[in-house]
């Protein structure tokens, strides 16, 4: 697992923890249009968690804006991804579409071990 201080943000912002707390303070920081989501999505996770007696939706909250944060830390990274999302959107040709699903997972698993998160099952 990687620490927060080997990977500074453009600006300078470590991966943070993946607490609430954390991820939010990171979030106003490099992303503040996303806070209003971030807030509505933890609301929504908790009381799912509440519903099923259950910490896995809010783990998954979790694991989801840890790598949210992991992206967007690095705004040419996420630049990049925003624009093979828009092309994969509208490809017709199968190659391309290999190459563009190709290099997305490659940002995704980057972004993955900078926040921590491992492949695979639930952690």
């Amino acid at each position: 697992m990687s620490t927060a201080a080997e990977h500074p943000h453009d600006g300078g912002l470590p991966q943070p923890a993946a607490t609430v707390e954390d991820l939010r303070a990171a979030l106003v920081r490099i992303a503040p249009d996303a806070v209003a989501t971030f807030d509505a999505e933890r609301a929504a996770a908790v009381a799912q968690a509440r519903r099923e007696v259950s910490s896995a939706p809010v783990r998954r909250f979790l694991r989801q804006w840890a790598l949210h944060v992991a992206i967007e830390r690095h705004s040419d990274l996420a630049a990049r991804l925003r624009h093979l999302e828009a092309r994969a959107a509208h490809v017709t040709d199968p190659e391309e579409g290999r190459m563009i699903t190709a290099e997305i997972g490659r940002i995704l698993d980057k972004a993955a071990a900078e926040a921590g998160l491992h492949h695979g099952g639930e952690s």
